[in-house]
C-alpha cells in the first residue's frame, strides 16, 4: 500500500537530500512542501520517480491544519528549522490530522520536550519523533553499541568539525548563532555546570583532516544523556569550523554576547552567512565527527574507545538526514508500530546507520 509522505522544506539543503533518497520507493508518494512553490516544482521536475511527486505551498505558521486536511498525509517530515525558536504547532497539527510526524531538530529543549505530546499522540495512535538527526540518534547509537564494553562509562567527549565547502543555509546558521555566547548546562566531573556556546576553545587533531578548532555546542544530548546514562560524570559536545579565522571570529563574537555587548547575534545570520561563503576558496569539502568514550572496562582497568568518522566530497551534511530516511521507510513497511511522542533514541542501531552511509564518501574507524 502506498503511503503519502509530506516533506516540509523538501527542497532545502537537508530536505532535498531526503526527497531524492526516497524518490525511488514504490510504496511512497512524496509531497514536497514549503513557502516557495516554485522551488518545490523545480525539484519535483528534476527527479525521476516511480510515483509522480506532488507539490504544495505551506507556511507552518499559517493555516497548517487545513493544508494537512487537503493533503491527507500518512507521514509528515519537518525539516524547516531553526527549531530552537519553534513551538510544537506542526507536531500538534499532525496529531490532530492523525498522521505520523518526524523532524530533524537539533534544539536541546525542543527535542527533549517533545515528550509532553505523548498522551495526545497515543490517543490518536500516531508516532511523533523529534531529533531524527545525528544528535541524538547517531550519538545514542554509538554509546549503546559500545557501552557493554564498560563496567562503568564515566565520560563522553565528542563533536563535529564541518567543511568550509559545504551546503549551509540560514536555518542551520541561525541555530548556531542562537546559542553562541549564551549559557547552557552540562555535567562536568559529576556536577551540573554552566558553559557558554562556542567557548571552551581548543584544538583536536583528526586522523585524516589534521588539526581543527572546536568550541562548546548545545545539543539535545546534554539533557537526554544524564537521564539515559546516569553513571556518566562528564558530557562535553563540541563543534568547529574548518577555517581557523572564521572559527576564531565566532569565538570573539561569543564573548561580546557573553558580556552583553551583543544581545541577538542570530539577527546577523544573513550577513554572516554571505561573508562566510567568501572564504570557500580556502577550505575543503571534508568534515569529521569523533566520540571518545572513557571509563572502566569489564576487567576493572581504565578503558577508552575512540570512534572517528570522516566525510569527504561534501557528504557530511547528509549524515543528519539518515535517521529520517530509515525511520520513514520502516514505518511505511510496518516495521515500526510504536505510538507516542519521543526523542529519536532507540529507533536506529549503529549498524543500520553506518550501512546507510556506505553509498557516500564517508569512512569510519574505531581505536583505543
Amino acid at each position: 500500500m502506498i503511503k503519502r509522505v509530506l516533506i516540509i522544506g523538501g527542497y532545502g539543503n537537508f530536505g532535498s537530500f531526503i526527497t531524492r533518497a526516497m524518490a525511488q520507493e514504490n510504496n511512497i508518494q512524496l509531497i514536497i512542501a514549503g513557502r516557495t512553490i516554485n522551488k518545490a516544482d523545480k525539484l519535483a521536475q528534476e527527479i525521476n520517480t516511480i510515483n509522480k511527486i506532488e507539490t504544495i505551498d505551506i507556511d507552518i505558521n499559517n493555516d497548517l491544519s487545513n493544508k494537512l486536511n487537503i493533503i491527507k498525509p500518512d507521514i509528515v517530515i519537518h525539516t524547516s528549522g531553526p527549531f530552537q525558536t519553534q513551538s510544537y504547532n506542526v507536531a500538534k497539527a499532525c496529531i490532530e490530522q492523525g498522521c505520523h510526524y518526524i523532524d530533524l531538530a537539533d534544539g536541546r529543549g525542543f527535542v527533549a520536550g517533545i515528550r509532553e505530546l505523548d498522551d495526545l499522540a497515543k490517543a490518536k495512535d500516531v508516532l511523533i519523533i523529534s531529533g531524527a538527526s545525528s544528535v541524538p540518534c547517531l550519538t545514542v547509537a554509538i554509546v549503546d553499541h559500545y557501552k557493554s564494553e564498560f563496567s562503568s562509562l564515566d565520560k563522553l567527549d565528542y563533536g563535529i568539525t564541518t567543511a568550509q565547502k559545504t551546503t549551509r543555509g540560514l536555518a542551520t546558521t541561525a541555530a548556531i548563532l542562537g546559542y553562541t555566547g549564551k549559557v547552557f548546562k552540562t555535567i562536568i566531573d559529576g556536577k551540573e555546570s554552566n558553559i557558554f556556546g562556542w567557548q571552551g576553545l581548543h584544538a583536536r587533531k583528526y586522523k585524516h583532516l589534521g588539526w581543527r578548532l572546536l568550541g562548546n555546542c548545545d545539543v539535545p544530548d546534554l539533557v537526554l544523556f544524564p537521564e539515559r546514562y546516569p553513571e556518566l560524570k562528564t558530557i562535553r559536545f563540541y563543534a568547529g569550523l574548518e577555517i581557523p579565522f572564521i572559527h576564531l571570529t565566532l569565538w570573539i563574537l561569543s564573548w561580546l554576547v557573553r558580556i552583553k555587548l551583543i544581545r541577538h547575534l542570530e539577527k546577523t545570520t544573513p550577513l554572516l552567512l554571505r561573508i562566510s561563503f567568501l572564504f570557500d576558496c580556502l577550505g575543503t569539502s571534508n568534515s569529521a565527527f569523533h566520540m571518545e568514550l572513557s571509563g572502566k572496562g569489564n576487567d576493572g582497568t581504565q578503558k577508552q574507545i575512540n570512534f572517528e568518522l570522516t566525510a569527504r566530497s561534501g557528504d557530511g551534511p547528509y549524515i543528519p538526514c539518515i535517521p529520517i530516511i530509515l525511520i520513514t521507510k520502516a514505518i511505511v513497511k510496518g516495521d515500526i508500530m510504536k505510538i507516542g511522542a519521543y526523542p529519536c533514541v532507540d529507533f536506529v542501531t549503529l549498524g543500520e546507520y553506518l550501512d546507510a552511509l556506505t553509498k557516500m564518501d564517508i569512512t569510519w574507524e574505531v581505536g583505543a
